[in-house]
């Protein structure tokens, strides 16, 4: 089989969630012992990317992905005729959206990898009204496009593949689910003694999007902190300039950034528990990776969340305050779950189980 993929989002953001995801379709492709893989991308002129990725002629930042004009020439323009010629027989792509635009050749199938639809969903940061509605619109389009044209749909969840049909009944019987891969940290964690992070804390990871409902926890955990003493300090993974300005300050508060990995390797596993308060996820990276060095983790309800955390992780409604808060001071004075069993659930994302379900999804195809 001749494979394309699409690798704008491994190029140009490597280091983030989709980007990783990307990065592992390729492992697994390369791995495939009956496929020949070709990547697909845009560089700037003279860039040593265009070494091993077939780019158009024309320059173009690695980061330019969501730059609608670059898209459309890239997607419209180059694209359909650079899959022609290079005999391509499935395309893969990873970010949402980003098939080719116009009349697919005869016998070629696309894939497309839909993570989540909070870009039609839910509110997100553009800096203006009329960016957002710029936006807002044109990715309702190429979300639309991309699963009209799809063969076949992969999503990280089951929350996910549910959303994508209730938003569009046709893509119904193209739709399956491919889980996340988190292969896990790398190496022994940093020495973290420089970041003077208390001796017992809890922690959360990421603070920009509204519905990860990072200022929401932070309230219920202040709110046990008043009236426990033994609910322990909370380090935040994000901006501080990300919280509403009255929580910024609280005393016991802790904000971390730019972490390596082996620092954040190191951040996880000395946290007594990870909380993830999100109202919508459409996977949940930062579960699954305190599980696999066996951190404890109490998570949010009511999304994919709830399929990717052990059964018998604490779990709460993300809009009723109160009742997070005493769960809060139920959880600090009770000890956190046996590590063991935190990494033995984390391996139902590791390679093993995401190669086999891959070469499964692909072996349909056929």
């Amino acid at each position: 089989m001749r494979i394309g993929l699409d690798y704008r989002p491994a190029a140009g953001y490597g280091n983030s969630g989709i980007g990783r995801q990307a990065l592992a379709l390729e492992a697994a492709l390369r791995a495939h012992p009956e496929v020949q893989l070709q990547l697909f991308g845009v560089a700037p002129e003279d860039h040593p990317l265009r070494r091993r990725v077939h780019c158009p002629r024309w320059g173009s930042p690695l980061q330019g992905v969501h730059r609608l004009p670059s898209r459309l020439r890239f997607e419209g323009g180059f694209l359909p005729g650079a899959l022609r010629e290079a005999g391509i027989d499935i395309h893969i792509c990873n970010f949402n959206m980003g098939l080719p635009i116009g009349a697919k050749p005869p016998g070629m199938r696309y894939v497309l990898q839909l993570h989540d639809l909070f870009q039609l969903t839910h509110t997100n940061h553009h800096g203006s009204r009329l960016k957002a509605k710029v936006y807002r619109t044109s990715d309702k389009l190429s979300i639309g496009h991309s699963i009209k044209v799809a063969d076949r749909i992969w999503t990280p969840s089951q929350y996910t593949a549910d959303e994508v049909v209730k938003l569009f009944p046709e893509a119904k019987g193209k739709v399956r689910v491919l889980p996340n891969l988190v292969s896990g940290f790398v190496g022994e964690p940093a020495d973290i003694t420089d970041l003077n992070l208390p001796p017992r804390y809890w922690l959360a990871v990421g603070t920009r999007e509204p519905r990860k409902n990072i200022p929401w926890l932070v309230s219920a955990w202040h709110a046990a902190r008043q009236r426990s003493e033994h609910v322990p300090e909370l380090v935040l993974v994000g901006a501080r300039e990300h919280l509403p300005q009255p929580l910024q300050q609280l005393p016991g508060l802790h904000f971390l950034s730019d972490l390596t990995d082996a620092q954040l390797h190191a951040v996880y596993q000395q946290a007594e528990r990870l909380w993830q308060p999100s109202f919508a996820e459409g996977f949940g990276l930062p579960v699954i990776e305190a599980l696999s060095v066996g951190t404890s983790v109490a998570v949010a309800s009511g999304s994919a969340l709830d399929e990717i955390t052990p059964p018998d992780s604490p779990r709460f409604s993300p809009t009723d305050s109160y009742a997070l808060t005493e769960l809060m001071l139920t959880l600090a004075t009770q000890g956190p779950q046996a590590p063991e069993q935190m990494k033995a659930w984390a391996t139902r994302y590791a390679d093993d189980a995401y190669r086999q379900r891959f070469n499964e999804l692909l072996e349909e195809l056929r």
